[in-house]
């Protein structure tokens, strides 16, 4: 809903700008979601709706939540143009968004994405656990392995040669150094002072 809200506002003020709501498959299941859609439809509203499908709510497989593995249905049944695509490929991705965004900013309306991915953790841990509240193969997890969006895109781009393997190597050795520097950091910075409780909340 502040999504949707966000691109009426845009469609009233005559900007550009698009309303945009990142949500899992889980949460196509709430009534929210539903009206969202509808309003959006209704108004006309810019909004790009993008659902990283991981077939997993919590700890339920969405074949034992839904009629169907699919939520582009929704979409679908409220008149919105939609893309069904391969969530772990970083290109399609962006591809596929260009296009639908560019069709809402021109006044198409919502559009929505159903980026099919998968969940190789558990929902609230870092283990990638068989059986993590559900029944996962091996075999299954060592296939979405291979498919992981990172070393995809890594591969292509050294084999189209528009990085080399060791300054990839080094890139990645940079951002795993920079994300722990950052932790230090916030594990040993001082809590802020109470006066600071109210400040950034509201405008002026």
């Amino acid at each position: 809903p502040l999504a949707v809200g966000a691109s009426l506002n845009a469609r009233l003020e005559k900007t550009k700008d698009i309303g945009v709501a990142y949500l899992g498959d889980g949460a196509v299941e709430e009534g929210i979601f539903h009206e969202s859609l509808n309003m959006a439809r209704v108004l006309n509203a810019p909004t790009l709706f993008v659902v990283e499908n991981n077939l997993f709510s919590s700890h339920m497989h969405i074949s034992l939540r839904q009629p169907s593995n699919f939520t582009a249905r929704f979409a679908e049944a409220n008149e919105i143009e939609y893309r069904i695509i391969d969530g772990n490929n970083v290109l399609d991705v962006y591809e596929q968004s260009k296009e639908l965004i560019q069709l809402s900013r021109e006044g198409g309306g919502p559009v929505f994405i159903e980026a099919i991915t998968f969940r190789q953790y558990g929902h609230v841990d870092w283990r990638k656990d068989v059986d993590v509240g559900v029944h996962r193969s091996k075999s299954d997890l060592k296939e979405w392995e291979k498919r992981d969006p990172i070393t995809r895109l890594s591969i292509s781009l050294v084999n189209e040669k528009i990085i080399r393997l060791e300054e990839l190597d080094e890139l990645r050795s940079n951002l795993i150094d920079l994300i722990d520097r950052s932790w230090e950091l916030a594990i040993n910075d001082p809590y802020p002072e109470v006066e600071e409780l109210m400040l950034r909340v509201y405008r002026d």
